[in-house]
């Protein structure tokens, strides 16, 4: 079942499918070959010829070392992890490129995002399960395809038009359906849930995913078969071996879960369109989009919760896909808001933006979603206000837009310091501004937990708990990132100044109001000196915030002056 906090499957009562991709690295290179077949640089690049043996080497004990080899290097003799060197030997006219596990990687994990319109939970192999292959988390989707049977068969067409070599399987956890693509005695076997151990029983050792050590001991023992283990006494395997031995037999046999980490964490809610033929321009693409929020918002407004991060996933025929997140700063159900923002951010991917063969599929995934009771807009009762939603609406325009960054919030702290006043913060959280708490992740119980004991504060009038109650000086609207030095007349040293040099310019003092005096943090215990501050206009009509650092005779002999923050 699946966690829907987590997203993790653990495979009992699961409907798992397992797709090994044979000789994945020769396979993702001949596919990377064909995709930049055009000349770079006025130079033909290397190709390699698939009917030819080619193998992939890296360097191992002795040498460089075999680590895959096409179907036609086999038929040569050559076998895995054979010395490079003897290889050359039998077969002349060998091919050969250096191995890539990185990139390997990169193109399984793209290809697992273009398998996400099988199956909202995919999986890509890891390193005990040879990393060459997917899980696929198809409970409760299989009859989006008309059943396990038609969804094996068109995933298996689709790879192999990608010049793939796929070995398919369907089982009720990931350990048996790994195991039956691996040793099954035919491609696209599928077993029911609960008959794990009959498709297990006849399959060799190696199909329990296990350490080549532990197979060499349980075959010194005379173990041969997967099922020989099934029923065997447990203590003295127990005993004997780590725990990794049981471990694998009993996730393979349902008695165990397994979790599967999603390659991208799995949707919250999700809507999904097919064409019947692929769509090209990106009018098209945020029409569907629009199509797919119709939907999408209903279901939201009957868990009463507003997106704050959606995905839009746009599937190529080629087996790519395209994944746009897109965070918006506060919850919304407002479909044409949403729709906006995605045709934003489809217009500043406009250079990126390569249909190529056009896109077969689109999807949408809610990724994150919070709490959004239904709220009076018309009626204000008790003097209740509504969220600045045309703030919060221009704020996601901006961000998306512009960039991500391009927008950020100032955060209010428990400082009179200034330049610890506030923090900054990347997005816009209008809930946030005034409080620290979390917002709720559409968790009713935690929901309820909340509105009990994090009240949070909405309105920027609200009274911070650490603030004065008496009004503070006047704030300019630019404060320098740190103050910097100026030279200073005054009449008097701890009157206000008459005139000042900042930047190499001199300024003269028409008006002057000050001091505010703003005593250090005496717990940081910095050093720091109190400040004096005067808001001064020049006789140009430029206002500066200016400050004198020590009182005199008292915390410095020469005070010094700095300019803070220049008004508007």
């Amino acid at each position: 079942m699946v966690d829907p906090e987590s997203g993790l499957s653990s495979g009992i009562m699961s409907r798992i499918v397992s797709v090994w991709l044979r000789a994945w690295p020769i396979a993702r290179l001949l596919r990377a070959q064909a995709a930049f077949a055009s000349p770079v640089d006025g130079q033909t690049p290397h190709r390699f010829d698939p009917a030819r043996p080619l193998v992939l080497v890296s360097p191992g004990k002795g040498g460089q070392r075999i680590v895959c080899l096409n179907k036609a290097a086999r038929a040569g003799g050559l076998n895995l992890g054979e010395l490079l060197s003897n290889a050359r030997s039998k077969v002349l006219d060998l091919q050969v490129c250096d191995a890539d596990p990185a990139a390997d990687a990169e193109a399984l994990r793209k290809l697992a995002l273009w398998a996400m319109q099988y199956a909202p939970l995919v999986t890509v192999w890891d390193e005990a399960s040879s990393a060459d292959g997917l899980f696929l988390d198809i409970t409760g989707a299989a009859h989006l395809f008309g059943g396990e049977e038609r969804l094996l068969a068109n995933l298996q067409h689709r790879l192999r038009n990608f010049g793939l070599y796929p070995r398919l399987a369907i089982a009720g956890t990931a350990g048996a359906a790994w195991a039956l693509t691996r040793h099954g005695k035919r491609n696209g076997m599928i077993i029911p849930t609960g008959a794990e151990r009959e498709g297990l029983e006849h399959l060799p050792l190696a199909a329990l995913r296990l350490p080549e050590e532990v197979l060499a001991v349980l075959r010194r023992l005379g173990f041969r078969r997967s099922g020989e283990l099934i029923d065997q006494p447990r203590a003295p395997f127990g005993a004997r071996f780590d725990a990794r031995l049981l471990s694998r037999l009993d996730q393979a046999l349902g008695r165990a879960p397994e979790p599967l980490v999603p390659v991208v964490p799995p949707a919250i809610y999700r809507a999904e369109a097919r064409f019947l033929e692929p769509i090209l321009h990106q009018e098209q693409v945020l029409e569907a989009a629009r199509h797919l929020l119709e939907g999408l918002v209903q279901d939201l407004a009957r868990a009463a919760v507003g997106v704050r991060l959606l995905r839009l996933l746009l599937f190529k025929p080629n087996g790519a896909a395209v994944a746009l997140n897109l965070g918006l700063a506060a919850p919304s159900r407002d479909a044409p808001h949403i729709a906006q923002l995605i045709g934003l951010r489809l217009f500043r991917l406009h250079n990126e933006f390569e249909t190529d063969f056009g896109f077969e599929a689109v999807a949408l995934h809610v990724l994150s979603a919070e709490d959004m009771p239904d709220q009076q807009t018309r009626l204000a009762i008790g003097g209740h206000k509504t969220e600045p939603e045309e703030l919060v609406r221009l704020i996601d325009r901006l961000q998306h837009r512009l960039g991500a960054g391009a927008v950020r919030q100032l955060i209010a702290q428990q400082s009179h310091i200034p330049e610890r006043a506030v923090r900054h913060m990347k997005g816009f959280a209008p809930k946030q501004a005034f409080s620290n708490a979390s917002p709720a992740r559409h968790r009713p119980k935690d929901r309820q937990r909340a509105s009990k004991s994090s009240p949070r504060c909405l309105e920027a009038t609200c009274s911070l708990p650490w603030a004065l109650h008496g009004p503070a000086g006047a704030r300019p609207l630019l404060l320098l990132p740190r103050p910097e030095a100026a030279d200073v007349v005054a009449l008097v040293p701890e009157g206000p100044p008459r005139q000042f040099r900042w930047r190499g310019i001199r300024h003269q003092v028409a008006n002057s109001d000050g001091p505010e005096r703003i005593s250090p943090e005496w717990w940081r215990r910095t050093g720091e000196v109190t400040r004096d501050y005067y808001v001064v206009e020049d006789t140009s009509g430029r206002r500066f915030w200016l400050f004198r650092a020590g009182l005199y005779d008292r915390e410095s002999d020469m005070p010094q002056w700095f300019v803070h923050g220049v008004f508007a």
